[in-house]
């Protein structure tokens, strides 16, 4: 073969896949191919100078990685607003004409997979990064090239970002979980897990055997004149990727409307998992315009399908006990396929919940699951009901210690300290930095630690030796006395910070800063009627409060005798300023830590949350909001910038 026709093969096999792979409308035999396809390789094998970027060949994984790299995306990869019905969808689309007019709008499937930024420069594929979140993602460059529908090459030379989805079709899918079942390797539960599990393969060689399919969804950092994003997108399909299976155009309400019923009603005879439709402002000038809240674009939103439910039978309730105590109650259903999830437990709640829809062992169920969301159980099917079925008893003894349960009603709470359930968490909590700040002191540790039967609880902590720890694998002499030190240095610690290390149910840092300079170290010798008359501190507070010290009041002194935490000091007048007696809650990133804010904010006399609500009077955020920004938007609390909030105090 002459180094002409090695390059008119390629050519050729690229076409061969193009339409195998992306338009499903195969042009030759699997004999053809791979006769040519071994041509190349033999060709290749001699002239490794001469072998072509865009070969076939070089879309075998190299050898495998020890892990993946970091990456950052060159902009910024979005998350999408969520709404779920037509009311909503009238709601998004009367907020968005408020922002532009005269716009139309492209409708196209959402899929079920796992995102991928793939960055093009002089028509070659230089990068793939994961998602991430959405600045930071993972290189897995060697996998995308593994992938049939992803180009090596596009006939266009600026820099460009193409975001998609890969996917694993249905069918493939079945196939895979056949293949592993004989294998006697565990099945994926769904295709969305099977792609993403075999994307961040570190053996690229795998994800080449998992036949993923790569959809484009849009396009990040760009050099288009195009002013329309249905033509920019018709022009990432024509440089070779895989078009989705439907895409169009909708003026308003009534158009978009329609598309998504119809879309809904096909949803099963896709090829791919669906969950939902996405709808895109199609003016790129007015998305520009409209631009991003702290958190999704203004101008793309994502319209949900809604949650599927399927009828199963409750055999059993089981609980589950936390790192505070709560225990939660958790149904185990029959075993019951939904999109593509095999479903055997269901979220109940909590106990008043069993109560009020009177949900019975034996019971024919009705399960909803939404996404992601765990499954949950929403009605009974009383008329299925035999006589067969068990009314189920609130637990009074915790699960695992066997000690009495704190009842509120829809909470239900172990007080004790020493639970194994709950020990290791609780530990954690206890040496964590809004506490008692044990530097050192992380999960891991605290886990070997008590596996070892070094701890069994707090208090066994402050007895810990050089020589015990010396004794495990890993610890070194200077890490362990480090260890120790840190420990030990948490003694005379501030009376909040003792109250909130001990994971009081209700009782956060607020709450434990109330205490402390209301009743001091005394906090123990309360009465309810003194608790409840503190500002922000409630009935059930005070209730769980009180149940914790009866439970606990032995190990509470033995540790207030070994730490000697520290009395509040007095209080000292505040000057007016802007935070003064102002509630504010803090979310996002900012120039400093956000401890470093609030320990400034709460010398100005602020009662600094960490939840929104109607009483809230600012937030203030950084950069990455998240659900706070949204639902103080809702509420119409004041948001104000870091920036903003030094300005006020200028």
């Amino acid at each position: 073969m002459t180094v002409e026709a090695y390059k008119k093969a390629v050519q050729t096999l690229n076409r061969y896949a193009h339409y195998y792979y992306v338009l499903d409308d195969p042009i030759t035999t699997d004999e053809v191919y791979d006769t040519l396809y071994h041509k190349v390789l033999a060709f290749e094998a001699t002239h490794e100078e001469a072998i072509l970027s865009n070969s076939p060949t070089q879309r075998v994984g190299g050898v495998p990685l020890d892990k993946f790299t970091k990456a950052a995306h060159p902009s910024r990869m979005w998350s999408l607003e969520d709404i779920f019905n037509a009311q909503e969808l009238q709601k998004w689309l009367q907020k968005t004409g408020k922002l532009v007019d005269n716009i139309s709008f492209y409708c196209e499937p959402k899929y079920d997979g796992a995102s991928l930024n793939l960055i093009y420069e002089k028509g070659v594929l230089l990068q793939a990064i994961t998602r991430g979140d959405g600045v930071v993602g993972e290189d897995v460059t060697q996998n995308a090239k593994t992938i049939q529908s992803i180009p090596l090459h596009i006939e266009y030379e600026e820099k460009i970002e193409i975001r998609g989805e890969v996917v694993i079709f249905k069918d493939e899918f079945e196939k895979i979980n056949v293949t592993r079942s004989k294998a006697g390797e565990s099945l994926f539960a769904n295709p969305r897990n099977a792609a993403a599990g075999s994307l961040r393969q570190l053996d690229p060689q795998i994800t080449a055997k998992r036949n993923l399919v790569f959809l484009p969804y849009g396009i990040g950092e760009n050099t288009l004149e195009e002013p329309l994003l249905n033509r920019r997108m018709e022009m990432v399909y024509s440089w070779g990727f895989r078009a989705p299976p439907r895409r169009e155009l909708a003026e308003g309400f009534e158009a978009i409307e329609t598309i998504y019923e119809q879309m809904k009603s096909e949803r099963e005879g896709y090829d791919m998992m669906l969950d939902g439709m996405v709808i895109k402002v199609n003016q790129i000038e007015a998305q520009l315009e409209m631009g991003y809240t702290v958190k999704v674009p203004r101008w793309a939103v994502a319209y949900k399908f809604p949650a599927v439910e399927k009828i199963t039978t409750l055999k059993d309730i089981v609980l589950q006990v936390g790192r505070s105590g709560a225990v939660t109650p958790v149904a185990i259903v029959e075993p019951t396929q939904i999109e593509g999830v095999v479903v055997e437990r269901a979220s109940l709640h909590n106990f008043d919940e069993i109560d009020r829809k009177d949900i019975r062992i034996g019971d024919k169920v009705i399960i909803l699951r939404s996404g992601d969301v765990i499954p949950k159980i929403v009605k009974v099917i009383s008329q299925e009901r035999d006589g067969s079925q068990q009314p189920y008893v609130r637990p009074t003894s915790c699960p695992v210690c066997e000690s009495e349960l704190l009842d509120e009603g829809a909470l239900t709470k172990c007080q004790n300290l020493t639970c194994s359930a709950r020990v290791v968490n609780a530990i954690i909590y206890f040496a964590s930095k809004p506490c008692l700040n044990i530097d050192g002191l992380g999960d891991k540790i605290v886990e070997t630690l008590y596996s070892e039967g070094l701890i069994k609880n707090v208090l066994d902590l402050f007895g810990l030796t050089l020589e015990q720890l010396l004794a495990l694998e890993g610890f070194k002499e200077r890490k362990s006395q480090k260890l120790i030190d840190a420990i030990h240095g948490a003694k005379g610690c501030e009376c909040w910070r003792f109250i909130n290390a001990l994971g009081i149910e209700h009782i956060g840092e607020v709450a434990s800063k109330s205490l402390c300079n209301a009743f001091g170290l005394d906090f123990m010798s309360a009465d309810k009627e003194a608790i409840v008359a503190i500002d922000g501190i409630g009935e059930e507070m005070a209730n769980s409060l009180l149940e914790f010290v009866r439970v606990n009041r032995e190990v509470v002194l033995e540790l207030q005798e070994i730490l000697s935490p520290k009395a509040p000091a007095p209080k000292v007048e505040v000057a007016e300023n802007p935070f003064k007696g102002k509630v504010v809650v803090l979310t996002g990133s900012m120039s400093v830590s956000r401890g470093v804010i609030k320990v400034m904010l709460e010398d100005l006399g602020a009662k600094v949350s960490g939840s929104v609500s109607k009483k809230t009077d600012y937030l203030v955020y950084g950069e990455d909001a998240g659900s706070k920004y949204d639902k103080a938007m809702d509420l119409g609390v004041t948001c104000i910038t870091e920036e903003k909030m030094r300005e006020m105090l200028v």
